[in-house]
């Protein structure tokens, strides 16, 4: 069973930053999906990709994936870019 750990991003669609903070444990997916024949949507048998754990930090994270044996991959938090620009800066 494999899974990757990663902090959650900061939503596009909101200006806040909730949830910011917390670290995912999410499952990789095990078995390719394929179309269903009368509907045409697209699934799997894996229920493990539907599972998403949070903790507070990394370290919780990494021991509950070693606790149990998880195969998980950090990847790492990009850097923040703070771009300050002036309102007259459009018009230059």
């Amino acid at each position: 069973m494999a899974a990757r750990i990663y902090q959650r991003p900061k939503n596009a669609m909101q200006s806040g930053k909730a949830r910011t903070d917390e670290w995912v444990l999410e499952f990789e997916q095990s078995e390719a999906r394929k179309a269903d024949p009368l509907m045409g949507w697209t699934g799997s048998g894996d229920t493990q990709v539907q599972v998403q754990l949070t903790f507070p930090t990394k370290d919780a994270a990494k021991a509950y994936a070693g606790k149990y044996g998880i195969v998980a991959r950090v990847h790492a938090t990009p850097p923040k870019s703070l771009k300050l620009q002036a309102y007259a800066d459009n018009f230059r």
